[in-house]
């Protein structure tokens, strides 16, 4: 046999408080004394010396990633095929029979991405690039050399 239940909405409905006694009470956090860790507790004085003694007491601290520990700094390859030759002029980049040797470190980036075309010949040595980014280059005829293993690979033949 089934039985079916009703809401407890549809129960309250009339009641006035809704089962949560006075008018005054669940109006929101002040009631039960504010959100987190606020307050003191009984009237201030008795719970203070702990309070300033950890740092934390106030705020939320969540999660931390503690994976990658590089911060990226990208530069897509149509930005690169921009700037290639003013960074010859300056001696950032080698230029040899039309090719532009780059190494992203020495320019102040560690990560190629794929967005926009690739005009010019480049030989890229680069800590981090995407997969697209290596496809555009290689189609225009050059080539990218990435420096550190992609760290899936490692985690997969750690597993293995």
């Amino acid at each position: 046999m089934v039985v079916h239940k009703r809401k407890k909405v549809v129960k309250y409905r009339g009641s006035h408080t809704h089962g949560g006694g006075s008018k005054k009470k669940r109006r929101g956090a002040g009631h039960r004394g504010g959100r987190g860790m606020a307050g003191s507790g009984k009237r201030g004085d008795q719970k203070k010396p702990c309070i300033w003694k950890n740092g934390k007491y106030f705020g939320s601290y969540g999660f931390r990633y503690h994976g990658l520990k590089d911060e990226m700094v990208p530069i897509n390859v149509s930005q690169l095929c921009e700037l290639v030759d003013i960074l010859a002029k300056e001696k950032l980049v080698e230029l040899n029979n039309n090719v532009y040797k780059v190494d992203l470190k020495k320019i102040g980036y560690n990560k190629l991405l794929g967005s926009g075309k690739v005009t010019k010949k480049l030989e890229i040595v680069t800590p981090y690039a995407s997969s697209r980014a290596i496809d555009k280059v290689q189609a225009a005829g050059g080539k990218v050399e990435v420096t550190k293993p992609a760290e899936q690979e490692e985690v997969t033949e750690a597993k293995e």
